[in-house]
């Protein structure tokens, strides 16, 4: 079996998840926040996402101070993932540290407004019009 890039590593990184990412791990996984499934380390094009809720195309960043260094490389990030129709929370690890519940209420309240993408568009060949 043959893996892509983004998969290794986003494999890599699950196995090396910091302090914060396991504590907001903890509160996504298993459908137990507001229903909503999510994955995590989850390869978007040619990069890899902390969290990633497919229903609502959310990604959920949480980021440490290395980000202060590289903000050009995160803008460069975000406009691509932007581009591809996902919508981006970032928190700091402090913002997990020191105010863990504000983070969920957040994240909860962005779920909750953001509609669904359509699961599959009109098909022409089945006389469907947009």
């Amino acid at each position: 079996m043959t893996f892509k890039p983004g998969t290794i590593i986003a494999r890599k990184l699950r196995q090396q998840s910091t302090p914060q990412e396991v504590k907001v791990w903890a509160r996504l996984r298993g459908r137990q926040f507001g229903g909503f499934k999510f994955r995590r380390q989850v390869p978007i094009g040619p990069y890899v996402a902390d969290f990633y809720c497919a229903e609502k195309k959310i990604i959920i960043e949480i980021d440490g101070g290395h980000h202060m260094e590289q903000k050009v490389q995160d803008q460069q990030r975000d406009a691509y993932i932007q581009s591809q129709g996902y919508k981006i929370l970032r928190f700091w690890n402090s913002d997990v540290e020191q105010n863990l519940e504000g983070v969920f209420e957040k994240i909860i309240q962005v779920l909750e407004e953001s509609p669904s993408p359509p699961l599959r568009g009109p098909s022409p060949a089945r006389g469907e019009e947009e």
